[in-house]
């Protein structure tokens, strides 16, 4: 490519007709006040709708003991369908009906 220096006379002729032709825009400084206005009032609103959250103290209960009871209610619940496997399968095995064992009501999942 070529600098626009040693671009070819038809492109500086192009060049300087074009320039003449559009006007430089200019904005309208009471305009620009009202669009300033109303983006501060939009972010005002802004921040009434979304707050920003609250910074988490450092007493704020950590992660691991909701995992580690998530992962206990996770393994009570294998536990309990492995129980109602077994006594189904022996209960298959031996022609009787299969006694299902009561298993204790889970917690929230969500």
């Amino acid at each position: 490519m070529k600098p626009r220096e040693d671009a070819s006379p038809g492109f500086h002729q192009a060049l300087a007709v074009h320039q003449t032709a559009t006007p430089p825009s200019c904005v309208d400084p009471s305009i620009a006040e009202a669009v300033e206005r109303q983006a501060a009032a939009m972010r005002v609103l802004s921040l009434q709708a979304f707050p920003e959250p609250k910074q988490v103290a450092d007493e704020a209960t950590p992660i691991e003991p909701a995992l580690t009871e998530r992962r206990r209610q996770a393994d009570a619940s294998h536990a309990a369908a492995l129980c109602r496997a077994r006594a189904e399968r022996a209960a298959g095995e031996t022609g009787a009906a299969a006694p299902v064992p009561a298993s204790p009501p889970l917690g929230r999942t969500a």
